[in-house]
């Protein structure tokens, strides 16, 4: 299956703009936009940089208004809507077809008998994009006229012009653009024609994408530059956004590079993914890769993250380490996950992983360690690592943070995180913080606070409490107190079964008693490697979670027929976060689901039917990647990030374990093994 589209979609500019592009460089930087080259996101550029790597994102390059004059006929290639809701020009109706080549984008523009071609890609390791034009087809030369729009803003934000004047300053061969004194400079530059410096704001551009969730809608951008070339048949032209001054314009060198580094992706990850695989996985392998990127630290510059999701989260504690085997092991690339085990180890405070990283790239405060099952993922994460590698000398390395973690949780640490010796489970929370990943807060309010002892948290600490003891016994170091922390544990998980209902409570000993609502939480006892659940209510959970929560690209976050149940998400903040976890379908809860499908009823082509609606969904949103979340009500419309680390990493896993014809039976580690 091939990521193209035709004039059916191109050119209906209802359905154009809802499909979205991505490209990365590896720093965290990126670009992306929509099919129908229309702008909808305050997010959306050309050149979106990483200054503070890998953080820091600032838009640069906003877009290219692009201009074709061929035989004695202007052809408008670009696409904008304005304030008043009115759209001008339709560049868009001259699309032929759209495509993505690995993950560039790549459009065809049909005009008169001339065929135009457009792709765009990023230079790895440096906040360099490429535009690249070829003439595929023409009985006359095309004279391409490129207007180049800029801005210099915080990428959540917007701009109002009012009177900024950036210095635009002419260099060989195009124009070096400082938004202020201090500010980075950038180079927009050409290999060939002609360059006007320029300097006029075009002011309300329409983000229709930013007024649908309830946010400020309009923005403005600098005219800096018009670039104007002439191209013959077979002909090309290179434009090239960079804050290196010292840039490559060899586009045909650059996009080499490009499609090299690609095809060694693929090649890698065949050793873990058996051939052939569909195109469409091998899609979903290149999207993994997106969301690695660097985080130097001083005693560790190749230090590496993962970027939770495009276009707004920053890399985050729990998302990297749910995302870590799916992105990095499942695709055979054991170098990198060590890299980022080993880089979020020196985050460690009082037990504990950041829940986030500023977005100004300083070290986490401590406020944002307001997360309680970041640091339990980091012991799977380690331990699906170690299982693919063998590498006793990092588990060496870790061992004695890891066990410091067991001792802070055992103690107690931040935000009331204490083991209840009473029933070996352990206890999370404080008023008006939230603590798991169904974490959404709107002002004072904690929508879903699960306060208390929350299912997943306590099969979490469970299944750390068992690799610690197959840890301390590979390494030889006492075992014996980890196993008994781990059988009261699993004596105290009984708590959670709910006779009344066949299924377990989603979290004991909150302020109002014991929640029984139907939520997801709960498949984690099932999919993780030690389960505290007996294999008869194991199947239960996956029966009750099948019939009242699975949908074609995820679980629902809440049963629907709660009373707090909402399967739309959308509209302001507060409606959006309310229904975050109140319904709303989850792409990633889909692969622990099949996974958990795989172990109680070893039967891998059922599980693998469970991913294939997936292949369908590459075609909307963010094209050839998985979105973060969905309605919880049909047609279950994708929402929220285009592309979503989590979602990807556990398609992939999952396909894998589906893969492997294991029938779920890898799922019991052993000290032997």
């Amino acid at each position: 299956m091939s990521i193209e589209f035709g004039r059916e979609i191109c050119g209906d500019l209802n359905v154009a703009e809802t499909r979205e592009w991505l490209v990365t460089n590896g720093i965290g930087s990126y670009a992306s936009g929509t099919v129908g080259g229309l702008l909808t996101r305050c997010y959306h550029g050309l050149l979106v940089a990483a200054l503070k790597p890998p953080l820091g994102r600032t838009l640069l390059l906003t877009k290219i208004d692009e201009t074709a004059d061929y035989d004695g006929q202007i052809y408008p290639l670009f696409t904008n809507r304005w304030a008043n809701n009115i759209v001008d020009p339709n560049g868009h109706w001259h699309i032929e077809s759209f495509h993505l080549e690995g993950t560039i984008p790549v459009w065809r523009f049909a005009f008169g008998d001339a065929l135009l071609e457009k792709r765009i890609w990023m230079q790895r390791g440096v906040n360099t994009t490429y535009v690249r034009y070829d003439l595929l087809r023409g009985t006359r030369s095309l004279t391409l006229s490129l207007k180049a729009l800029v801005n210099y803003r915080d990428y959540h934000s917007r701009t109002q012009s009012n009177g900024w004047q950036m210095s635009i300053d002419p260099v060989k061969p195009g124009v070096c653009v400082k938004a202020f004194p201090g500010a980075v400079p950038f180079y927009l530059l050409t290999d060939s024609g002609e360059v006007f410096p320029a300097d006029e704001w075009n002011c309300g551009f329409d983000l229709a994408a930013e007024r649908d969730r309830g946010l400020y809608d309009k923005d403005d951008n600098l005219c800096v530059a018009n670039f104007k070339v002439t191209i013959e048949a077979e002909g090309f032209l290179t434009f090239v956004a960079t804050t290196d001054k010292n840039a490559s314009l060899n586009s045909a060198a650059a996009l080499d590079l490009h499609r090299t580094y690609e095809q060694q992706l693929l090649e890698c990850a065949s050793v873990s993914l058996e051939n052939p695989k569909s195109t469409w996985v091998n899609q979903l392998i290149l999207a993994a890769d997106q969301f690695i990127v660097n985080r130097p630290l001083p005693d560790d510059p190749d230090g590496k993250t993962i970027i939770a999701g495009y276009h707004w989260f920053s890399d985050w504690g729990r998302d990297t380490m749910i995302s870590l085997p799916g992105l990095t092991l499942s695709t055979n690339r054991k170098e990198i996950a060590r890299s980022i085990i080993r880089t979020f180890s020196k985050y460690v405070s009082r037990g504990m992983l950041p829940n986030r990283f500023p977005d100004d790239g300083t070290p986490p405060a401590e406020s944002e360690y307001n997360t309680v099952d970041a640091t339990l993922w980091y012991f799977e994460a380690i331990r699906l690592y170690h299982a693919t590698t063998g590498d006793d000398n990092l588990l060496g390395e870790l061992f004695p943070v890891l066990a410091e973690i067991v001792d802070w949780h055992r103690r107690g640490t931040r935000y009331n995180i204490h083991l209840d010796s009473s029933d070996g489970l352990i206890y999370a929370g404080e008023k008006g913080v939230q603590l798991t990943w169904m974490d959404a807060k709107v002002g004072d309010w904690v929508v879903t606070p699960r306060m208390g002892k929350p299912v997943e948290i306590n099969a979490l600490w469970y299944n750390a409490l068992r690799t610690m003891s197959n840890f301390a016994y590979k390494l030889q170091k006492p075992h014996e107190d980890y196993d008994r922390m781990a059988e009261a544990t699993l004596k105290g998980f009984g708590r959670f079964w709910n006779d009344a209902v066949g299924y377990c409570f989603d979290v004991l000993d909150t302020p109002e008693g014991n929640d029984a609502s139907l939520r997801p939480n709960q498949i984690f006892a099932v999919s993780l490697p030690e389960s505290p659940l007996s294999l008869e209510r194991q199947r239960s959970v996956v029966e009750i979670c099948g019939r009242s929560l699975l949908t074609s690209y995820g679980l629902r976050s809440l049963a629907p027929d709660n009373p707090h149940y909402l399967g739309n998400y959308a509209g302001f903040e507060v409606y959006r976060d309310g229904a975050y976890h109140q319904g709303t379908v989850w792409g990633w809860l889909l692969g622990s689901y099949v996974l958990a499908h795989l172990r109680v009823f070893k039967d891998p082509i059922e599980a693998r039917k469970l991913l294939e609606p997936m292949k369908h969904h590459l075609l909307a949103a963010g094209v050839g990647t998985i979105s973060e979340i969905f309605n919880g009500d049909a047609p279950i419309q994708p929402q929220g990030c285009i592309a979503q680390a989590w979602s990807v990493a556990e398609f992939l896993r999952a396909w894998l374990a589906t893969e492997k014809n294991t029938g779920g039976e890898s799922c019991q580690p052993s000290r032997n093994s």
